[in-house]
């Protein structure tokens, strides 16, 4: 990574020292950025052979090849000497580990210390949002000090500098600045937003669309269908999204449309890969197998079907993709109930 504006006495106080919970590929992005902007970052990672990997010299990105880790950044997994000296954490794993990490940093976590959570999705069983859980699993903690970081972010193209807006939210209004100052480069741009509802909860969404578009090009449908999937999908989120707190235009923002477009239509998108094979006759055990990364869409899709029936929201997609991943239905059919559900006004 280069073209990264090194942090100074007057940004957030110096070399912040930054704690990474999470070595995955982006966690592994956001280490090496926060490296470059001049902060002292250690990092965990709950993968034994990943640790012993990076211990052995071998500095080649476990999850972004062509990409190394400067000897700089140790990873290593003891937590407490994670913690030690910190001045923020970052909150790399995937939504449903969450809870169990957060529970063993409980009794090791200063009320005070920055938590900046960068991980998309509904926990499924309790459908909480992740603040919820931390809320849940940290009551010491200050809930000022929660940060959600989100947006349309694909790891691989952050770890090369490839030009970014993401956006903060949560927290206080002072915290969120403090977040811009020690994310932002000239590749990497943070804005704030104070609806961590809307932002927390368009990050998940758009995964299930994703997985949505992804079966649209495994069946072999064009460009209008997948416009179609994206438009018609950013209502239902934004639908879900207001009814459970979200403010409107936090879905026409980076959080919602911005974070939609890149998981429909990039090749680096998990969850529209999965619902491509999926389109192609895989089952989704089949597809799960043989991935090494998380695809969050799946365990949202449960979490948003439910909410959807419990709110009463109309979210016929989400309805739809919950049908084949989970109760066998052929997508091809799906598609064709949702071209020939009720004729109604756009704006119904």
């Amino acid at each position: 990574m280069n073209g990264q504006p090194p942090l100074d006495s007057t940004s957030v106080g110096g070399s912040p020292r930054v704690a990474v919970a999470g070595m995955g590929s982006w966690g592994t992005a956001l280490a090496l950025l926060l490296h470059q902007r001049g902060c002292r970052v250690r990092a965990w990672e709950y993968d034994r052979g990943v640790v012993e990997r990076y211990a052995k010299g071998e500095r080649e990105a476990v999850f972004l090849p062509g990409i190394f880790l400067p000897p700089a950044i140790q990873v290593r997994q003891e937590l407490d000497w994670l913690l030690e000296d910190a001045d923020w954490l970052v909150l790399a794993v995937p939504s449903h580990t969450q809870r169990a990490l957060l529970g063993k940093l409980a009794p090791l976590l200063p009320p005070g210390l920055p938590l900046v959570n960068v991980a998309k999705g509904i926990e499924q069983r309790s459908l909480l949002r992740l603040s919820q859980v931390a809320a849940e699993v940290l009551p010491a903690h200050d809930p000022a000090a929660y940060v959600c970081l989100s947006g349309p972010s694909h790891a691989e193209e952050v770890s090369r500098d490839i030009p970014t807006a993401v956006v903060a939210a949560g927290g206080s209004a002072g915290l969120l600045e403090e977040v811009q100052r020690l994310f932002s480069s000239s590749t990497f741009r943070v804005y704030r937003n104070g609806d961590l509802t809307g932002v927390e909860l368009g990050g998940a969404l758009k995964n299930v669309i994703a997985l949505a578009a992804g079966m649209s090009d495994g069946l072999g449908f064009g460009d209008n269908t997948k416009a179609a999937l994206m438009t018609r999908g950013m209502v239902e989120m934004a639908r879900l999204g207001t009814a459970l707190g979200g403010r409107p235009e936090t879905f026409s923002g980076l959080a919602g449309i911005g974070d939609l477009i890149v998981t429909c239509a990039s090749r680096h998108s998990r969850n529209r890969a999965v619902g491509e094979q999926i389109g192609r006759g895989r089952s989704l055990e089949q597809v799960l197998a043989g991935m090494e990364m998380v695809a969050e869409g799946v365990r949202t899709t449960e979490g948003a079907h439910e909410l959807a029936g419990r709110l009463k929201v109309a979210m016929p997609i989400t309805a739809a993709v919950h049908a084949i991943l989970f109760e066998g239905r052929d997508p091809r059919e799906e598609v064709g109930r949702l071209m020939t559900r009720d004729l109604k006004a756009e704006e119904a």
